[in-house]
Formats: C-alpha cells, sequence, structure tokens
C-alpha cells in the first residue's frame, strides 16, 4: 500500500537504508532487467556513501548502465495500451493481465517501474571494484550480447558473461541452468 518509487536515486537510497544492518558480512547483489540498473546503483550508493562493496554484482537481462534507452517510454501510455505492451514483453501473467481487478491494484507499482528504467540517466564514475557477471537469453529482443558485453566497462577487476536459452525471462524458463552458474559465480 506504500506509493512506489518513482526515481530510482529515492529506491536506492531506501534500499541502502533497509540493508545497511545486513551487510556486515560478504555480500553479493544480484537483479534482473531494471533490477540490474537498480544492483549497479546500489553497488555505486555503497561505495560512495558507506565504503561497502558486494563481493560480485550479478546482473541479469539488463543492458549496462551507459546503453542509453531504447525506444519509445510505455509508463505513461493509456491503460489499454500499456496492457498490450506487458503482454508483448511476457514478463506479466496473463492471469493478471486479464484480471481487471488485479490490475488495478498493480497497475500503479508496473508504471512506476517502467517510469523508473524509462528516465534512468548514467552519471560517469569510476568503475566498480568488484567482479562483475552477466547473463542473458539467447532469444532476447531488448538486451543482446553486446549490451551484456558493455558491462565489462563498469568493473576494474573481473568479468564473466553466460548466455541461455530463453528471451527476456530466460530464468523462469532455465532456472536451474542459471542457478548452477550463479552457484559456479560465487564458489
Amino acid at each position: 500500500m506504500e506509493p512506489p518509487f518513482s526515481r530510482l536515486s529515492l529506491l536506492v537510497e531506501a534500499m541502502a537504508q533497509a540493508l545497511l544492518p545486513l551487510l556486515d558480512k560478504p555480500f553479493v547483489l544480484f537483479g534482473h532487467s531494471l533490477g540490474s540498473l537498480v544492483s549497479f546503483e546500489l553497488a555505486r550508493h555503497l561505495r560512495a556513501n558507506h565504503s561497502l562493496r558486494p563481493v560480485r554484482l550479478l546482473v541479469s537481462a539488463g543492458p549496462a548502465p551507459q546503453i542509453p534507452h531504447r525506444g519509445a517510454p510505455i509508463h505513461s501510455l493509456p491503460e489499454n495500451e500499456f496492457a498490450a505492451e506487458l503482454r508483448r514483453l511476457n514478463g506479466t501473467p496473463g492471469e493478471l493481465l486479464n484480471h481487471k481487478e488485479l490490475m488495478d491494484i498493480v497497475l500503479p507499482a508496473l508504471r512506476a517501474d517502467f517510469a523508473l528504467y524509462e528516465s534512468y540517466r548514467y552519471l560517469s564514475g569510476p568503475p566498480l571494484n568488484c567482479p562483475i557477471s552477466t547473463f542473458g537469453g539467447l532469444s532476447d529482443q531488448r538486451v543482446n550480447h553486446e549490451d551484456l558485453e558493455a558491462w565489462r566497462d563498469q568493473t576494474s577487476v573481473s568479468f564473466s558473461i553466460r548466455m541461455f536459452p530463453g528471451d527476456h525471462f530466460f530464468l523462469k524458463t532455465t532456472e536451474p541452468l542459471l542457478l548452477q552458474a550463479l552457484s559456479q559465480e560465487l564458489r
């Protein structure tokens, strides 16, 4: 019932405050799609404001932050057009999209997530001093191998990239393979 965040900087600050009590031991940040930008900016915030860094940054199906948003913004489209875009992107269950009352509840949060992503502006800064591992779907029409490879510029240490069968939401269809890869990365 809380209002959704509409600015990434406010979300990152709130996340940092909530997580700080837990960051007295080694930690990893993982983000998928929009979450990759959130995790990246959280890592930068923790470094700048708390002298903390993750053991590793894991990003999935998200273009490197220095790559500008492609495509027309959708967060402010009329409801029927926004729902059509959600259906096309294949990340929102059809049962939800077809349930008017539930959509009325989640629509503000979904719009806010897209607004966060579509309004994000990368500010250049020094690379992170933690390894970055990237993951992507071989059939992802929105985030390609080059978009993931560009994350290499955001670390001063090691970098890896792994591609999986599937589209932007490959983590749903290749979960066992992804979990195995994450386990290997964390060893």
